[in-house]
């Protein structure tokens, strides 16, 4: 069995002092401009064999992207007094005040000097220090930083089995690659403006390798294979040759799958479950390395020489057997797969992955998503590679229907079925089966991870809302942002159930900057809490909505601000991890890259960023509280930041209100386009929510997930809300449209298209009565409501829809003008 050896990684360090993405020349012409329109000749493939005279147009505008900006010391230190006023009380404020007064005036310049001195020559201040804090977070990867997406169903329902459906996204996923390496894979852009694609060159054949100083990432930049897991066994084969030119067709690629699956099923599953190694990469980081050391140590097991195998390949294809009954269930099986016991065997899906990289998850039905390792990417660029995947598995399928249907790629692999078999090289496209040497020490490993597996999955819960009445287009004609909007309801949902303001986080991305990745927007504003009283409380539908207003204004300006690099989350936490290295530097002891995490709140996998900027999951670097993470117990550290031995630390980071704006409640990310169901993640602490959320034109779709903190309940607030607002919307709209009654601005109406004349009720006086038809929009429905005051916003929900369905009878409302009734109406049968 021909075994490539998987390159070991090189230092953190060695990696990021490359600036330069693969196949890069050093020598590229300078641009003299970027544009987001590039002709035939620039999208010509590159030559397949020879030198390669001229490069790509993947990494052309690298060159011109700016770095990353440092913000000015006072800026960042005002705006974080501000994102903490709506979070503290009078007292907690003034503390906060002095605690940054005395930074300014002692550690603060200084810190902000060595920051300086360290950025220079780097590609940018905060990228070693976001490495570091994702390597050296220890606990478990699953449910704390890998995110998923929920792919659409294939539209074509015929494809959507399994191994048909799960063959397209492969050779579509290879055509990706393809591009990529080729470097014919469009720029993004953002309004004409380039964005930096180094993490494209980070997306495939890469893994997180454990060791015991933290982790590492490794990428074998010449991986031709794939890995399939299919009940928790491994198999593999080519699908590329040396020249990442495509040797399979779908066909042959389904044949393959239907091998495994056929392969698979000779094996039951409780048998199998014994040696499903994937569970390993769910243990906490250090045992895992551990036990990474076990598999390798003995020459004459295979062991090694099956982890290598793993650890190269292009991604992970897996096959569940299961099919979830609801989106719910799907999306916990995207991100941390089922946990089943049959007579004390672990048989759920959470056995067949492997999370130290790529996955794409195929189950029985063909529903299909992606759950991916967030070192080295974000959201907005698997997001990229999802949307392309699934568009490419489309058009493919309408190429086979009529030849002349379009192409996503500037060029295609020749047609492997037409090609000279020796010209392939030496691959192996067979499927191979890695056979494990399953040794007493690994199958005790293998029960305990899995048990601890289990106890995590237990922990958390799923809910998803599909609200299909209405979109980013009625968002947008009431002049609203839709990310804005979105997240305003999130604050009102939360306030509705809790009666409090807590802090809320979500990622802008920052990709206009060279490896530029997210700056974090810190949701909760003195204008978001006013709105959320003023929603709340008795108020006319008329000031709910220009505090809605102000509130959205308000996040909108903040997004385009951490867009441009200019938030405060990033800049402290460099400053901080400045601090500690001055502190390793003076001999206190090593802080910098050894345990020490982001101040960013828990093991988060948030994601997103605001409707202006396009998507963005990037969650936060996972936090261990700013002190070395010896904690295994799977949740974050909560303990005080250590304090060094030779110097204090610095006023501001030993503020209550640190750790309090590093604790997010609502962890929150907007990502997402058509090609996507729902794409979520784990909530960042354990009393907190997790969402992720996608604006459709006409619908929007949220994944929440919790530690069982009703997350039920919160489902049905931000629905009720969503019904709410948009009637408050509507009826504010509708009465700016003129200064006079409604009514009578109906009936002047009819009376001039002459549709009969109006006949006077017994009521005298000059106020006309209501002409029959003519519905009364607001006043009846608020009164009802009672300004919006059910603090259950459950119960909200079901008046809303009693509203619609029992609407008064014309002669009881006519009734009513001449006796109110008062008590309760019996019927004559209860007599």
């Amino acid at each position: 069995m021909p075994v490539r050896t998987f390159t070991m990684p090189k230092s953190l360090n060695e990696s990021l002092a490359n600036q330069q993405p693969p196949n890069t020349d050093t020598d590229r012409t300078s641009l003299n401009g970027v544009k987001d329109d590039y002709s035939l000749s620039e999208r010509e493939p590159l030559a397949e064999s020879g030198p390669k005279e001229k490069p790509g147009i993947t990494y052309a505008a690298q060159d011109k992207l700016p770095k990353l900006p440092i913000p000015e010391l006072e800026d960042t230190c005002r705006k974080y007094q501000a994102v903490l006023a709506p979070l503290q009380n009078q007292r907690e404020q003034d503390d906060t005040a002095a605690a940054v007064r005395d930074f300014l005036k002692a550690d603060g310049p200084e810190l902000q000097v060595r920051l300086k001195k360290y950025a220079t020559g780097k590609t940018s201040y905060i990228e070693q220090f976001w490495y570091d804090s994702y390597l050296n977070f220890d606990n478990s990867v699953v449910l704390n930083l890998n995110p998923f997406f929920l792919l659409e169903d294939d539209p074509t329902p015929a494809r959507n089995n399994q191994v048909t459906r799960a063959a397209s996204l492969v050779i579509s996923a290879l055509s990706f690659v393809r591009a990529v390496r080729k470097e014919e894979l469009p720029p993004d852009t953002l309004r004409g403006t380039p964005l930096c694609m180094y993490q494209y060159s980070r997306l495939f054949s890469t893994a997180r390798i454990p060791t015991e100083s933290g982790c590492q990432i490794a990428q074998d930049s010449g991986s031709r294979h794939i890995v399939v897991l299919c009940k928790g066994q491994f198999y593999w084969f080519d699908v590329m040759d040396d020249k990442s030119d495509i040797i399979m067709t779908e066909k042959d690629m389904a044949l393959n799958l239907q091998v495994i699956v056929d392969d698979a099923e000779t094996t039951p599953i409780q048998e199998a479950a014994k040696g499903a190694l994937g569970v390993l990469s769910t243990e906490n980081r250090k045992i895992w390395a551990g036990l990474r050391d076990v598999l390798t140590r003995d020459a004459e097991s295979n062991n090694a020489e099956c982890l290598s195998i793993v650890d190269s390949a292009l991604f992970i294809l897996c096959l569940d057997y299961t099919e979830p009954k609801n989106g719910a269930e799907l999306c916990g099986n995207m991100l941390c797969g089922t946990s089943e016991v049959v007579k004390g065997v672990q048989i759920g899906t959470c056995t067949n992955r492997w999370y130290d990289k790529m996955q794409i998850i195929v189950c029985k039905n063909g529903s299909a998503g992606i759950n991916f390792e967030h070192t080295g990417v974000d959201g907005h660029t698997v997001l990229r590679m999802a949307s392309d995947v699934y568009t490419d598995t489309i058009l493919r399928f309408a190429k086979s229907i009529n030849g002349q249907a379009p192409s996503l790629w500037t060029s295609t692999s020749p047609d492997p079925s037409k090609r000279d078999p020796n010209s392939f090289g030496e691959v192996s496209t067979t499927p191979h089966k890695l056979e494990w040497d399953m040794l007493p020490e690994l199958s005790t490993a293998l029960r305990f991870a899995e048990t601890r597996l289990a106890d995590l999955i237990q922990q958390n819960e799923f809910e998803i809302l599909e609200f299909a009445g209405y979109g980013k287009n009625f968002i947008t004609s009431m002049g609203f942002s839709p990310d804005a909007f979105v997240q305003m309801a999130f604050q009102a949902a939360y306030y509705g159930l809790y009666g409090r303001v807590e802090n809320t986080y979500e990622p802008a991305m920052t990709k206009v900057f060279l490896h530029g990745r997210t700056e974090s927007i810190r949701v909760a504003t003195l204008e978001s809490m006013d709105f959320v009283k003023t929603f709340w409380a008795d108020n006319s539908p008329q000031n709910k909505v220009d505090s809605l207003k102000k509130a959205a204004q308000k996040h909108t300006a903040l997004t385009k601000e951490c867009a441009k690099g200019l938030g405060q989350d990033r800049h402290l936490y460099a400053l901080y991890c400045v601090w500690q290295r001055a502190v390793d530097e003076e001999g206190a002891e090593a802080a910098s890259s050894n345990g020490y995490s982001s101040p960013v709140d828990g093991p988060s996998s948030e994601a997103g960023m605001s409707s202006q900027q396009g998507p963005s999951i990037s969650p936060s670097p996972p936090r261990s509280s700013r002190a070395k993470n010896n904690d295994t117990s799977g949740s974050p550290s909560k303990s005080a930041p250590h304090k060094p031995s030779l110097q204090a630390i610095p006023s501001l980071f030993s503020d209550p209100g640190y750790d309090r704006i590093n604790n997010t409640i609502l962890s929150t990310s907007n990502c997402g386009n058509p090609a996507l169901r729902h794409f979520g993640f784990g909530p960042s602490s354990a009393d907190g929510f997790g969402i992720g959320y996608i604006i459709k034109e006409d619908s929007i779709s949220i994944c929440i997930s919790s530690k069982h903190r009703q997350t039920k309940r919160f489902v049905a607030s931000l629905e009720a809300y969503f019904l709410e607002v948009k009637r408050l919307l509507r009826s504010v709209k509708k009465g700016e449209s003129t200064g006079r009654s409604r009514v009578r601005e109906s009936e002047e109406e009819r009376k001039k298209r002459g549709k009969g004349k109006v006949i006077k009720g017994e009521t005298q006086g000059s106020e006309a009565a209501p002409a029959v038809g003519v519905e009364e929009v607001t006043e009846e429905e608020d009164e009802e409501l009672g300004g919006y005051g059910f603090f259950d916003a459950g119960m909200l929900l079901q008046a809303l829809k009693a509203s619609q369905e029992e609407k008064e009878k014309p002669s009881e409302k006519a009734a009513g003008h001449a006796r109110r009734a008062i008590g309760k109406k019996l019927r004559v049968s209860e007599y």
